[in-house]
């Protein structure tokens, strides 16, 4: 047990407790789904119940880190609140130096390092948070990274992070993701896949799609909409699979 008290100690089996800590803490947190379409990319969120006198616009969990570049996150909203002030300085920093747009390659990587130097020195934690990160890139096509508390990053064609049932989420983006999706394929796969984590509609789901005119966030009419259709889809499939058996 004791080395899970120090960041900078591997145990005996070459693990850092804390930073697996961090990653527990992820899976605890709210739902993130991505997907890449052919022209734009959809970030979707959980949102939790949030007290009746509350202002639900106070907590977000998709930002913005530049003008074409859209975060969404799972895990600590005050971790990731910080990581994100940071990002958009050196976002800013960039533009000002190199007298262009940061590519998302470069964010996804210095929000990545961000969190690995968190990892390796004493009197610190992890960030509790894991990132998805959305954007075109230069020429136009679309592109989603993920990060995770070690400060690791790869880029995913569609990728879901926290909520309590993450594996079933993944498995079915695995099967629901075609190569060239359309914007209306690409943003109902992504509301489907958190239909499967959340329980009431589109109240608790959140909706951006990231394209080269800027980004959108779909309307609870809308959401509301699609899930309806999808629910009734959902109905017909198991009365003509009924039908079938009998």
């Amino acid at each position: 047990m004791s080395y899970d008290r120090a960041i900078t100690i591997f145990s005996p089996d070459g693990h850092l407790f804390q930073v697996e800590y961090a990653m527990e803490a992820v899976k605890r947190g709210a739902a993130v789904v991505g997907v890449r379409g052919s022209d734009c990319v959809v970030l979707g969120v959980e949102r939790k119940a949030v007290a009746q006198l509350q202002d639900p616009r106070t907590i977000r969990k998709i930002a913005k880190l530049d003008d074409h570049l859209m975060i969404a996150f799972a895990g600590f909203t005050a971790d990731a609140r910080v990581l994100i002030e940071k990002a958009r300085i050196d976002a800013q920093s960039y533009s000002l130096t190199i007298e262009d747009k940061p590519s998302i390659e470069y964010m996804a990587r210095s929000f990545a390092q961000m969190q690995q130097r968190y990892t390796q020195r004493g009197g610190v934690r992890p960030f509790g948070v894991s990132s998805m990160i959305a954007g075109l890139r230069a020429n136009g096509n679309p592109a989603l990274y993920l990060t995770d508390p070690a400060g690791t990053f790869s880029e995913w064609k569609a990728n879901a992070i926290g909520g309590r049932n993450e594996k079933a989420v993944k498995e079915y983006l695995e099967k629901g993701w075609s190569e060239g999706l359309a914007e209306a394929d690409a943003i109902n796969l992504s509301i489907k896949a958190l239909l499967e984590v959340v329980d009431s509609g589109a109240k608790n789901i959140e909706v951006a799609v990231i394209r080269k005119d800027g980004t959108v966030f779909i309307s609870e009419e809308r959401l509301t909409e699609t899930i309806k259709q999808i629910e009734t889809e959902k109905e017909e499939a198991k009365a003509s699979a009924t039908t079938v058996m009998e």
